[in-house]
């Protein structure tokens, strides 16, 4: 059944790979065009992906550890880790490809209630993370505007203060799931809609003491595991913040550097991670899109325009992150099928 599943998800990663390489909105000849201008700073682009699935394999394996031992290796949870993010990013609202097959395979080594709610755990603090990382960017924005560095009309301020109430409600909602569990209710809430009641009923019934104790070890890992808690925040927080130097080596590329000295280099950084904040509430708000076509390529567009930037800088932007996308996507399909034997618990 596991090699059924693995093949099934392994076909909908490649297609979707295939999907994106032909909904580049240039030439194959201007494509190219644009990677040999990125030059180093491509390889500098995708290199800083490693460092990124480091750190949220090291968070994903301090959410296993809050609740015992963790009998996999770090060379494989590194592994799911990236083509567990290969298939949220090829199926529509995510979650829908790269949490079962992480906890199909993590299954193998540990018991799978344990597995679904590290799995669990491990999305709910990635976009816990976001909300955190959206906030920080509204911060910034208002203070880059107080020192006069970017613009702060009427429409800026509704805009901001839209975001702020959405991530406030996101944040209270997580923390509320932390402290009480969200599994139950998730499938309660399913079960309201349309032609599933039936269906969310069966589960429960069939499956209500399981979910109880993953909605108990989603508690535990807030409340009594803090160390834990803290420790995967921390490590998906900063590798949100540390994203952003993909964008700025991009703007230096283009010479926009704010002068050259380090208030300038820190300034070009701070506009980097704006662009990101806000290109990323852009493209998830838009995340029942496959491979998010156009919400990313809209959002930095938008974002660079607000920060007086050209058109062309948001173009190049865009059009090098989807390479790096359509890179790590097929690296992360393609390594499903490495080290496919493992332990069955």
């Amino acid at each position: 059944m596991r090699k059924k599943v693995n093949n099934l998800l392994f076909a909908i990663g490649l297609i979707a790979v295939a999907v994106m390489l032909c909904t580049f909105e240039v030439s194959f000849a201007e494509l190219w065009a644009y990677v040999t201008r990125a030059g180093y700073w491509l390889a500098a682009i995708l290199g800083l992906w490693v460092v990124l699935y480091l750190m949220n394999a090291w968070a994903w394996r301090i959410i296993i550890l809050g609740s015992g031992p963790c009998p996999v290796s770090f060379l494989r949870l590194l592994k799911l880790t990236i083509s567990g993010f290969a298939l949220n990013y090829a199926t529509p609202v995510g979650l829908l490809g790269g949490e079962p097959y992480r906890i199909m395979e993590l299954s193998k080594y540990i018991d799978v209630r344990r597995a679904t709610s590290s799995v669990v755990l491990f999305a709910m603090m990635h976009i816990f993370c976001h909300f955190w990382f959206w906030v920080t960017g509204i911060v910034t924005y208002v203070a880059l505007a107080a020192a006069g560095q970017v613009p702060l009309g009427a429409g800026t301020i509704v805009a901001l203060v839209l975001i702020g109430l959405f991530c406030w409600g996101g944040i209270y909602l997580f923390m509320r799931g932390y402290k009480h569990g969200m599994v139950v209710k998730i499938i309660h809430g399913l079960g309201r809609l349309p032609g599933l009641k039936k269906r969310a009923a069966r589960f429960i019934g069939n499956h209500d003491e399981d979910l109880k104790k993953i909605d108990r070890q989603i508690m535990e890992l807030q409340g009594q595991n803090k160390r834990s808690f803290m420790g995967s925040f921390c490590l998906e927080y900063v590798g949100r913040l540390c994203q952003s130097f993909e964008i700025f080596f991009m703007l230096l590329l283009f010479g926009i550097d704010g002068g050259g000295d380090a208030g300038g280099y820190l300034l070009t950084f701070l506009h980097a991670f704006l662009i990101l904040a806000f290109t990323s509430l852009f493209a998830n708000l838009l995340g029942f899109i496959p491979l998010q076509l156009g919400g990313r390529e809209g959002g930095f567009a938008i974002s660079v325009a607000q920060l007086g930037m050209t058109g062309g800088t948001a173009m190049f932007i865009s059009i090098i992150s989807r390479v790096r996308e359509l890179f790590w996507a097929a690296v992360g399909i393609l390594l499903m099928k490495v080290g496919t034997e493992g332990k069955t618990h």
